[in-house]
């Protein structure tokens, strides 16, 4: 067969797949050399602004106040927008009613899932199976690009030894060797080979840098190493992300050697860039410019001036870019050919994506019912959430008892517990594009696993801790466990009623989903005070206990270790963590 002709069979034969021939570089810079030289500087300062908005609904995206700006080319992308079809009206504002139609980036928060959720990061971590993460960083991809999102501020490669800090839920935990193959693997899944295929999105590594190294574990506070600590035991998660092709980098909140990251141009410029040779852009962190100045350092024009002059391309909401670059470029303060190059990356970013040969590439209305929340990607969800549990303990009531795990799904089981029967609760932080009543809870999980065989018997036991206004805080999101305001007494009563009729008492507590993640540092890491006064009154049953903990952090458990014989960590394990903590 003439050789030619086979290759254009081939190529017919991929294309239907999504897969594109990759146009050679000198095709990008040519593109992006003559659409620079039509931009006003208006223009370029437009595309590092990224605004977020949630209030776009279909149809509405004309008469909505970030039209005007997306008319005008001051908006270069738009992060939490949720839903194919509001996002394609909007691409299609920027599209065909800007002067140069430079379609826009679309972000969102998809940390370890989309509407299919898998375990926490740090559960994640756990599994130590790096082709498995690798898969769930995949199929988010595949899901949140079926609903219009190019683009994800993941993986989180942050290194924590401090589990006071709410974020450790989203890093890989405390070994930079583990966190550097995490972070190549999330990479990886989501990017793909290059980023052409529509079901390809670009990765963010975060928080750059030392984020997870926070004074007393408490969350924006300033963070003081020695670079020789920095280098050995945080920055090599940062360095395999950047070395994996990541498309682009997010600047932390703290500070390193007295500088705020996102005006600190050793780190942006002298690392990333120079050391490490990251060819990405780099993205502020929700207001990290505005933030800046209760640094002390200065007014909004003179950060906005440091950050881009660090190393910093793209301005996440605290619109200091576009509202100041302009007078600190005439005053001399930042130069023209630094907007440029800025400017550049984000187009860059736009064009490997294939946003500039296709806008629409990630808006196929018929994606979304095919692709997201599948068969298919929740058995896989339920699969890696088995891996991620870790087993604390397991003995048998006496030393001359069998250990109490695994459970025999005949006879009667007690499940009591706050987070016992809460769809809600079950895949954790930071899981934005989530439909929370479609997540099983471990009553429902049980339940299926025991079919006809056993008896699932329920009491909520307690609430989630003594003080109401902490409760609410920490159930935030439509993640509310419904207080119960019967007395701790009444609900306590109930409990031991319902556990006097059991085999086994499966007690299910710990943390809600918000008591870890951002803003959500602890100083006291035991169980809260009304849920410890439950699990005492069911040890004192004299019935088999089993400690099902869902928790973000580490906590501290020597009370339990010494009188619980059995304690699976669930942390928190997805969309289909009741059914898998059935499985195991």
């Amino acid at each position: 067969m003439n050789k030619k002709y086979f290759l254009l069979i081939l190529l017919a034969l991929l294309l239907p797949l999504g897969l594109q021939a990759q146009k050679p570089p000198q095709d990008m810079d040519r593109f992006l050399d003559n659409l620079l030289k039509r931009m006003t500087l208006e223009e370029k300062i437009g595309q590092l602004n990224l605004p977020v908005t949630g209030e776009i609904t279909t149809g509405q995206a004309k008469s909505s106040d970030i039209a005007t700006k997306i008319k005008r080319g001051e908006v270069g992308g738009l992060f939490n927008l949720k839903g194919v079809d509001k996002i394609r009206d909007v691409q299609r504002l920027a599209v065909e009613n800007s002067r140069l139609g430079i379609p826009l980036l679309f972000g969102m928060d998809v940390i370890h899932g989309y509407e299919t959720i898998f375990p926490i990061p740090l559960g994640l971590s756990c599994t130590w199976d790096i082709p498995a993460i690798e898969e769930s960083a995949r199929i988010a991809a595949v899901e949140a690009s079926a609903d219009g999102i190019s683009w994800t501020f993941s993986p989180m490669v942050d290194i924590s030894r401090d589990p006071r800090w709410g974020r450790v839920s989203e890093g890989s935990g405390e070994d930079p060797f583990l966190g550097a193959l995490i972070a190549r693997a999330m990479v990886r899944g989501y990017q793909g080979k290059d980023m052409s295929r529509n079901d390809e999105i670009m990765a963010c590594i975060k928080h750059f840098a030392l984020y997870g190294a926070a004074e007393a574990g408490r969350d924006y506070n300033t963070v003081d190493m020695s670079r020789q600590r920095m280098f050995n035991d945080y920055m090599l998660p940062y360095q395999a992300g950047v070395e994996a092709g990541a498309g682009s980098v997010m600047a932390s909140f703290n500070e390193v050697e007295g500088v705020p990251a996102t005006a600190n141009k050793w780190l942006m410029t002298d690392v990333l860039r120079g050391a490490w040779g990251f060819n990405g852009f780099v993205v502020t962190d929700f207001t990290g410019i505005s933030e800046m100045i209760e640094h002390g350092i200065g007014d909004l024009q003179t950060v906005s001036a440091r950050a881009i002059n660090a190393g910093v391309d793209m301005d996440m909401v605290s619109e200091g870019f576009i509202g100041t670059l302009k007078k600190s470029v005439e005053e001399g303060k930042v130069s023209v050919e630094t907007v440029n190059t800025a400017c550049r990356r984000i187009l860059e970013a736009k064009y490997k994506l294939g946003l500039f040969d296709n806008p629409y590439k990630y808006c196929d209305l018929k994606r979304p019912a095919r692709d997201i929340f599948t068969k298919e990607h929740r058995a896989a969800a339920r699969k890696i959430a088995g891996e991620s549990f870790v087993l604390l303990k397991n003995e048998g009531l006496s030393p001359t008892l069998a250990p109490v795990l695994p459970l025999s799904p005949t006879g009667t089981i007690a499940v009591i517990g706050p987070l016992a029967n809460t769809r809600s609760n079950m895949p954790g932080t930071w899981s934005v594009a989530a439909v929370l009543d479609k997540s099983p809870s471990l009553v429902e999980g049980l339940t299926e696993w025991v079919g006809n065989q056993g008896k699932i018997l329920y009491a909520k036991g307690s609430n989630l801790i003594g003080d109401a206004a902490y409760e609410e805080r920490a159930t935030m999101f439509g993640r509310s466990l419904n207080r119960d305001n019967r007395t701790d007494q009444q609900l306590l009563d109930e409990a031991l009623k319902i556990a006097s009729q059991a085999d086994v008492i499966v007690a299910a507590l710990g943390e809600s989903s918000e008591m870890s993640g951002e803003s959500s540092s602890r100083t006291n890491l035991n169980l809260p005070d009304v849920q410890h006064t439950l699990l005492e009154a069911l040890l004192k049953t004299g019935k088999p206990v089993v400690l099902v903990l869902f928790t973000g952090r580490p906590l501290v458990l020597n009370w339990e270790q010494e009188h619980v014989p059995a304690i699976l960590n669930v942390w928190f394990g997805g969309s289909e963590a009741g059914p898998a903590i059935g499985d195991v």
